[in-house]
């Protein structure tokens, strides 16, 4: 019996990974990194060139897997590509991109237009049609600032996609987006017909620039003659729609049943909460799942794993030198600065909104803060109180979850993150949870293989195989900690409520 083989293909904010894997058991062949970065040419503003870094870092990944497993193309049974998102790239009839892609939350540029689509259409109409409110992470305000800001662009877009409906379209010819993607695309789509909303509001009706919707597992087109020439794979390969990298993260952990929660530690944080109907939120966004009947509530802090990324390039020369120079990593030499201050780190408190924030509540113009400082603080102290704030910042989430009556019955740690197992039990401690990490931190591209394996006939459901997913031992919160960072925790709550009009003056 021929081998079949999965392809996997995800599109972070700071790099790109695909795996190869083999579709009988599940396990990964081979897999491959590209790292990049993210452009900011103004405040507010974060983009990536589509091109450059999507489409010709795809190109690599897959004629890399291909030259070093010497596998025959013909034998990989199915493509599945997920992205940083949502995101908006308007191309135009020939495909080509108009201006870099306007990336996903972190992106706070559109706030006017959030403002103009909510007196316009009105903020109880927009959760109507929508299941969420308004935030930077919507879709529809970037698109207005288009029009508003570069209306040439506009004018000439023949589709607004996001970066794996890009990759898609490269590959097939065909403008695609899935449904869970597309549930961000705020006020756009009406979540409970699953159709797009064909009416001009706020001056403006891109119905006719919106992508195909369809199931993250629904075959979305196969590999065209062109892109099998440029990328080394088989012409007639099928590719499924995909979906946003947190969704095929959470596949890739086996966040696959009624209550599963995941929680990924990159450069953001996404929540993810799967239900059995669709729950309206206004701090979080009820969103349709991957496949038929299926439906998530989904949240997100903006800035995670990017305040150590700041601390290591800003504050850690030292370790940075070590690194270049072959030594430890400068990630793991920082965790061993977390022995040198006790929690609640003296009294120092951190607000993580280094670039705004999206959930539990939505402010793109808060700012980050270290409150508490003294002469006797050190440098250990500022980067337990970093690390310490995203603990907070998910049990503000889980709270607010909870009040909602969304109460997760088994969480899931994924992302870079987790590599920290001392962040990771901090973040029990705090939040007071229980956390289970799969063994293989392969991340959201073996997410999108699983994927694709359902979209090409291979497995009947995503259930069929979890089992081939292992974990760690689960960490447990500590409650002597716990109690300890109760006091904290109450004043990082008030901490935001106090300052965030000050915040908001600020340049």
């Amino acid at each position: 019996m021929t081998i079949k083989y999965l392809l996997g293909v995800d599109i972070g904010t700071y790099s790109s990974k695909g795996v190869l894997v083999n579709a009988e058991n599940g396990q990964v062949i081979a897999d491959h990194v590209i790292e990049h970065d993210i452009s900011m040419p103004q405040p507010r503003w974060v983009e990536h060139d589509a091109d450059l870094i999507w489409w010709n870092e795809f190109r690599q990944i897959c004629q890399y897997l291909i030259k070093n497993t010497g596998i025959d193309p013909v034998k990989i049974a199915g493509i599945g590509v997920s992205g940083i998102g949502p995101c908006v790239l308007p191309i135009d009839e020939e495909g080509q991109p108009l201006r870099p892609a306007i990336l996903y939350g972190i992106d706070t540029r559109a706030k006017d237009e959030i403002q103009q689509y909510e007196e316009a259409l009105g903020a109880d109409r927009v959760f109507q049609l929508s299941g969420s409110m308004l935030s930077s992470s919507s879709i529809g305000p970037k698109i207005l600032w288009l029009k508003n800001n570069e209306p040439e662009v506009f004018q000439k877009a023949r589709w607004f996609l996001s970066s794996h409906s890009y990759i898609i379209f490269r590959l097939t010819g065909e403008a695609t987006v899935d449904l869970y993607t597309a549930c961000s695309y705020v006020p756009l789509m009406d979540i409970e017909k699953n159709c797009w909303l064909d009416q001009e509001v706020a001056g403006i009706n891109p119905f006719r620039q919106l992508p195909k919707l369809l199931w993250s597992c629904e075959v979305a087109g196969t590999v065209s003659p062109q892109a099998a020439r440029i990328t080394g794979l088989a012409e007639g390969t099928p590719v499924i729609a995909g979906a946003i990298d947190a969704a095929a993260e959470a596949i890739s952990a086996g966040v696959v049943q009624t209550g599963n929660m995941m929680t990924m530690f990159g450069s953001s944080n996404s929540l993810i909460v799967l239900t059995d109907q669709l729950i309206r939120t206004r701090e979080f966004w009820g969103l349709n799942w991957l496949m038929p009947g299926t439906y998530a509530v989904v949240g997100g802090m903006s800035t995670v794993g990017s305040l150590t990324r700041w601390f290591r390039d800003h504050f850690s020369p030292l370790e940075l030198q070590q690194q270049e120079a072959g030594g430890e990593d400068a990630y793991a030499a920082l965790t061993q600065l977390l022995d040198q201050s006790p929690p609640g780190a003296h009294g120092l408190i951190a607000l993580p909104y280094f670039q705004g924030e999206r959930t539990p509540f939505e402010d793109p113009d808060a700012r980050g803060v270290l409150f508490g400082l003294t002469l006797q603080h050190n440098r250990a102290d500022v980067y337990r109180a970093l690390l310490e704030s995203v603990g907070y910042g998910i049990r503000h989430n889980l709270d607010v979850l909870t009040a909602q009556n969304v109460e997760p019955q088994r969480i899931f740690g994924v992302g870079g993150g987790t590599k920290n197992r001392t962040w990771m039990q901090m973040i029990c401690d705090i939040a007071n949870i229980s956390l289970d990490i799969p063994k293989q931190q392969i991340g959201a591209s073996y997410g999108d293989a699983l994927m694709a394996g359902v979209g090409a006939g291979l497995y009947e459901s995503l259930e069929e195989v979890q089992g081939w997913i292992e974990y760690q031992e689960p960490l447990q919160p500590n409650l002597k900690k716990h109690r300890q960072y109760q006091v904290l925790y109450a004043i990082y709550r008030q901490l935001y409520e106090q300052t965030k009009d000050l915040m908001h003056r600020l340049p």
